[in-house]
């Protein structure tokens, strides 16, 4: 189940950079709705060439995600003020370049391995405020279905993708804590931390499949 969740989880994340690109009065579930549908309609017609050529998949979605998604506001989260406050204006720049990268090539390839078994979002709550949330299900292979959901708020009067919690496992808060233990590990090394953080991605997806396999006791 919990490979299952793995691919439904970084399936989801490859989709969230995208989902910044909202139009102009564009509202947070047909952000989420739109995106995510044309997301897997991409994936459908395109497979077979991305499978053989997978630098052709991440190329592609780095023409996508690079100029919508907040990489500064998104970096600044994960390193909280505790560090990014310490950063200089080149660290955070190379954080956001390896965050991305990384985020492409390990996601770019679970969208790889899926295969369409159904994703569907739940009906549109309120967004007459500044933030609200999108709940979306995800269908595994084996029947199961996983819980999502989105977490967004008005920047500039549009909708933007703030947070996903993906069957109870918080990534935002996982990238955190996997930023701060990696800081620790590193003697408090800023630059080594930014240029192992493909490493921590990688090991955030461990922690990721550990819990889910807890969940599944």
């Amino acid at each position: 189940m919990f490979s299952t969740l793995r691919r439904g989880l970084l399936i989801l994340l490859a989709a969230l950079p995208l989902l910044a690109n909202a139009a102009p009065g564009q509202s947070a579930h047909d952000i989420v709705d739109g995106t995510t549908k044309q997301l897997l309609a991409d994936l459908a017609a395109n497979k077979a060439k991305y499978k053989a050529d997978p630098s052709a998949f991440y190329d592609a979605l780095n023409g996508i995600v690079g100029p919508v998604i907040d990489a500064d506001g998104i970096s600044r989260s994960i390193m909280t003020v505790k560090y990014s406050a310490k950063a200089t204006p080149q660290q955070m720049q190379t954080f956001q370049e390896n965050f991305k990268r990384s985020l492409i090539q390990f996601y770019g390839n679970a969208l790889l391995e899926y295969n369409n078994q159904g994703i569907t979002v739940a009906a549109p709550k309120d967004e007459s405020g500044d933030r609200t949330s999108v709940d979306m299900s995800v269908k595994g292979n084996g029947g199961a279905v996983y819980p999502v959901q989105y977490t967004l708020e008005k920047v500039g009067g549009e909708w933007k993708v703030r947070n996903v919690i993906i069957n109870g496992i918080n990534i935002g808060k996982l990238f955190r804590d996997q930023f701060a233990d990696a800081m620790q590990q590193n003697g408090n090394d800023l630059d080594k931390t930014i240029n192992g953080w493909a490493g921590e991605v990688a090991k955030a997806k461990v922690t990721a499949d550990k819990a889910a396999e807890k969940q599944a006791q």
